[in-house]
């Protein structure tokens, strides 16, 4: 009797699988996959610099967290010295496509000189990226906020932000550029924001942007209002040792060390800063 509920078990679980749809089966198999690329990705030595990063950045838990595929066009908002970059550039590369963006210069609170580089940016940073991947130059595109084509607008998939909405605030250009990135979005296209957070209930005065950290309410009202609903979001970047009330800020910890020597051991007892990790659909 017991060898015939075992043999009826057997076969009840093998009906089940053979009775499972083919797309099921699929999506599986291309959930595996992508985890294995991108596994590949941040394994790979050309991020042998990044890595030590990787333990405050969670890259692997967040791009899955937010759903990133590598058929996607996704956009990098202000790339910076590209840490996400060589993450997201190779992943996508053979299949989707990785756009660079940032700020448009004039409106930035910086000298001319500096605007001067950023409007050299789309010349620039594709061949970075081909730098830093080993992929031609030619796979990518890169563009000012101010000087996206039409051509671009309806096409990406995915946009991400990270730690920079801080700095939309605070140079008040938090409206015009987030009009940008939802035009270049696909209908039901998708926001990732990796973001530093102060403490619920933080004043406002302390949590405007100008020392780094934002509250997750005030980030999660400024999306709804143009045009995004909260989908989800994670605590895979959460730092609960982040106290996010120092005088100078976020750059308190590492890597910037804002107070030099003093206290730097504590601070680095800290690590990198408390993070808020969330995802936005842009809506009709």
């Amino acid at each position: 009797m017991k060898k015939k509920l075992i043999l009826i078990s057997a076969m009840t679980a093998f009906g089940s699988l053979a009775l499972m749809p083919a797309s099921a089966n699929h999506h599986a198999k291309e959930g595996v996959s992508h985890e294995t690329s991108l596994n590949a990705v941040i394994a790979h030595e050309r991020r042998a610099e990044d890595k030590a990063r990787d333990i405050f950045r969670h890259p692997a838990e967040t791009v899955s967290f937010f759903g990133i595929k590598p058929s996607h066009t996704v956009v990098e908002y202000v790339p910076g010295g590209g840490w996400y970059s060589r993450v997201l550039a190779p992943y996508v590369a053979e299949k989707g496509k990785f756009i660079g963006l940032t700020f448009a210069p004039d409106p930035l609170p910086f000298g001319d000189e500096a605007k001067e580089r950023i409007r050299g940016f789309p010349a620039k940073f594709p061949n970075d990226v081909a730098e830093w991947t080993g992929i031609p130059a030619a796979k990518f595109s890169a563009y000012t906020a101010d000087k996206v084509p039409e051509e671009a607008n309806g096409t990406a998939d995915f946009v991400i932000i990270p730690r920079m909405m801080h700095n939309l605030m605070r140079w008040n250009l938090a409206d015009s550029e987030i009009k940008v990135m939802r035009n270049m979005l696909k209908d039901g296209g998708m926001v990732g924001i990796i973001q530093h957070r102060a403490k619920d209930g933080t004043p406002f005065s302390y949590a405007d942007g100008n020392k780094g950290y934002l509250r997750t309410d005030t980030v999660v009202k400024f999306m709804e209002a143009h045009g995004f609903e909260l989908v989800k979001q994670s605590e895979v970047n959460a730092n609960p040792k982040d106290t996010a009330d120092y005088p100078k800020g976020v750059w308190t910890l590492p890597p910037r060390y804002a107070e030099g020597d003093t206290d730097k051991a504590k601070f680095t007892a800290i690590g990198e800063s408390d993070r808020m990790t969330l995802l936005f659909k842009k809506l009709p």
